[in-house]
């Protein structure tokens, strides 16, 4: 079985081993757990990383930047697993095509590249509260990455024409190659920035 009947994930080379345990890169033909993995802490690791990106995907409520006076708001996908899952699978369609390459090592290359290493945390003592510089783990590396790529496809598609499917391949493709037009490469390095001044 491969994922979507079509890519295999079990053949993805992983250069960052931190997050390698998490992504949970077995070959499934329908990437639905049913929330098997919803009951157990940490047990997402077991989950495809791929279906993960499905549920960042399917989130809603506020977003976290305003575009043209508006919060960004999930494309009305919450409890619509199906579709969300035919558009993943177009927007692999379109990786495939740009980059020749199998679009679920181009995802792991995104999520890599997309990563933050450190953020800060707000500390206070003695009255005066001041931030600190941390690192962060790789489990939460992960859910940061999946999900600013969620919010780039929100904000790609957000008051215009574009596709769901075309703004989630041209946002993986961008972020797998650590360009700066992408949003969630972009929100890294605006982290990371932010941290080392914490140092």
């Amino acid at each position: 079985m491969l994922v979507f009947n079509r890519w295999d994930s079990e053949a993805v080379k992983v250069h960052d081993q931190g997050i390698a345990r998490y992504l949970g890169l077995s070959n499934k033909l329908v990437v639905h757990s049913f929330g098997v993995h919803s009951s157990k802490r940490f047990s997402k690791k077991e989950q495809n990383v791929v279906e993960r990106l499905v549920n960042k995907l399917m989130r809603s409520g506020q977003g976290k930047r305003k575009l043209g006076g508006h919060f960004i708001r999930g494309r009305g996908g919450t409890g619509k697993k199906l579709m969300i899952m035919k558009e993943v699978e177009a927007a692999f369609e379109i990786i495939e095509a740009r980059t020749k390459k199998n679009p679920v090592q181009v995802l792991i290359e995104a999520i890599e590249r997309s990563a933050p290493n450190e953020d800060v945390t707000r500390l206070k003592k003695g009255g005066v509260a001041y931030t600190e510089a941390v690192d962060i783990s790789p489990y939460a590396k992960l859910n940061e990455s999946l999900k600013n790529i969620a919010l780039a496809v929100f904000a790609g598609t957000f008051n215009n024409s574009k596709q769901f499917s075309e703004a989630l391949a041209d946002e993986i493709i961008l972020a797998s190659q650590s360009d700066n037009k992408s949003y969630a490469v972009k929100r890294k390095d605006e982290v990371e920035r932010i941290a080392k001044s914490s140092r």
